[in-house]
């Protein structure tokens, strides 16, 4: 299950884990104009880890995922 939410300044959809044991917590995922951040609490400190990828960052994943093994640049169109 996931939610999507539309706010001022960013795009935040937020993964539930519903399967089977073990679940996982909640991943938020913030999409602003410059950068991306993926949240997750931490269930053996109770703290909230923060990662954040640049809009490049996020272009090359979406394109890995639907690519075979191997190292890729993309190439920016002119």
């Amino acid at each position: 299950m996931f939610t999507i939410e539309h706010e001022f300044d960013a795009t935040i959809v937020t993964l539930v884990d519903e399967g089977d044991n073990p679940l996982q917590e909640d991943v938020v995922i913030s999409a602003f104009d410059e950068c991306v951040t993926i949240q997750q609490v931490d269930p053996r400190t109770d703290q909230v880890r923060t990662l954040t990828l640049s809009m490049a960052q996020v272009r090359d994943l979406a394109a890995a995922l639907d690519l075979p093994e191997g190292a890729y640049q993309l190439q920016q169109e002119p």
